[in-house]
């Protein structure tokens, strides 16, 4: 069986965190599926077997994609429509696999070409243009929500990612059983076209000590590794952490990821609380070097302050065996309770209680973080990711059957 993923998204780019679609893509192809991704020009080639990547235009010199809605994305789009219609004349797709916002094109697309659509919902596009204050426009973000209805109730197999769009979604699916709700809960790493495994997780290794070499062994490393947009409330983390350091002097935070004026921003804010010499803005990192930094905390953070998406994150931190201090927000209560995590709200002195908590309470470290990971295995493993997306394909294959006797 033949299949079209198209990724309106820089793949592979850790910076543009398409995991999702690498781990959607890598279990079709384990299910015997012929894959071929259309994406953006940016970003790195993967080892998947019976993958074919096909990237539009780079154009480069309009600067990198960011996350969250842009008119560099909708300019990028226009192509990936293009080189669409080009596939879907030339080849004959038995599936069409639309990530976020290319299936706004592929649903009318569908009844020209007869191929099967899933739509994987990563989002609710009409909130993502609110969020990222990308407009206020009430006609827009009408017309986004009037085209992510349409897409909801004609595909023929929704996915969504956390139970907050898997309640929205099901309001709209014309057939409960062509809804899956597949959480971004795979952790495999990336195998880089090219690249070595090893020698990667050597130069992550080297990043890491390069970055602390002046650290002190005895600093305890409280670690947010993510983007640094607004809402991943940063600004109140940091000035939750004088708080932290008047109970655990030997505290020390540590924030991976975020542009170079964020980063500016973040360290101009920690000087001014007296945090200089107590924290680390590290930039971006490699996803070696970031998993490092994880792997080397004594608390790991989840800070966010809105939103409804559960982070991938998440899912990495309750594996990782570390007590994870996180905000008392939607966004994290789908997934997370007071049993796996220090669940705060989100303001500093609530924060920084919470990661004293995590700190100095030895049993409750261990009790929390031991309850998370039997949490991960038996509800986001692997194996329960894998099976959800075979029933799905699964169910795609009757449907071809059923309409071809």
């Amino acid at each position: 069986m033949k299949l079209l993923v198209i990724s309106p998204q820089p793949f592979f780019s850790p910076r543009g965190t398409p995991f999702s679609v690498y781990y959607r893509t890598l279990i079709e192809s384990e299910l015997g599926l012929s894959v071929d991704l259309l994406t953006y020009g940016e970003g790195q080639d993967v080892e998947i077997e019976n993958l074919r990547i096909i990237r539009i235009p780079r154009f480069s010199c309009l600067g990198k994609v960011k996350v969250g809605p842009s008119l560099l994305k909708m300019f990028l789009d226009c192509f990936l429509v293009l080189w669409t219609l080009v596939l879907l004349i030339r080849n004959r797709y038995e599936i069409v696999h639309a990530h976020e916002e290319a299936v706004f094109w592929c649903c009318f697309l569908q009844p020209i070409f007869r191929f099967r659509l899933i739509y994987d919902m990563h989002s609710s596009l009409p909130q993502q243009l609110t969020n990222f204050h990308f407009t206020r426009s009430r006609v827009l973000i009408g017309i986004f929500h009037w085209l992510e209805k349409t897409c909801l109730r004609h595909a023929d197999a929704v996915i969504t990612i956390c139970p907050d769009l898997a309640r929205y979604a099901l309001e709209l699916v014309k057939d409960r059983k062509r809804h899956f709700l597949i959480e971004n809960c795979v952790l495999d790493p990336v195998k880089l076209k090219g690249s070595s495994e090893a020698a990667e997780h050597a130069q992550g290794e080297e990043e890491v000590r390069r970055l602390t070499a002046h650290l002190a062994e005895s600093r305890k490393w409280v670690v947010y590794a993510g983007t640094l947009e607004p809402y991943q409330g940063i600004d109140i983390l940091i000035d939750a952490f004088p708080f932290v350091l008047r109970r655990v002097p030997e505290a020390f935070l540590i924030v991976v990821g975020g542009t170079d004026s964020q980063v500016g921003a973040c360290r101009a804010q920690a000087q001014s609380r007296g945090l200089e010499g107590h924290c680390l803005f590290a930039g971006r990192v490699s996803h070696h070097a970031a998993k490092r930094f994880n792997a080397l905390a004594s608390v790991l953070l989840s800070t966010r302050t809105e939103g409804t998406n559960t982070p991938l994150k998440v899912y990495e931190q309750l594996a990782s065996g570390i007590p994870v201090v996180a905000t008392r927000i939607y966004s994290h209560t789908q997934v997370l309770t007071d049993e796996v995590a220090f669940l705060v709200d989100p303001n500093p002195k609530a924060m920084a209680q919470g990661i004293c908590d995590a700190l100095l309470s030895e049993s409750e470290r261990q009790i929390r973080s031991l309850r998370a990971r039997e949490l991960y295995e038996n509800k986001y493993a692997r194996q329960v990711y894998v099976e959800k997306l075979r029933q799905l394909i699964l169910l795609l294959r009757e449907d071809k059957i059923s309409s071809n006797p």
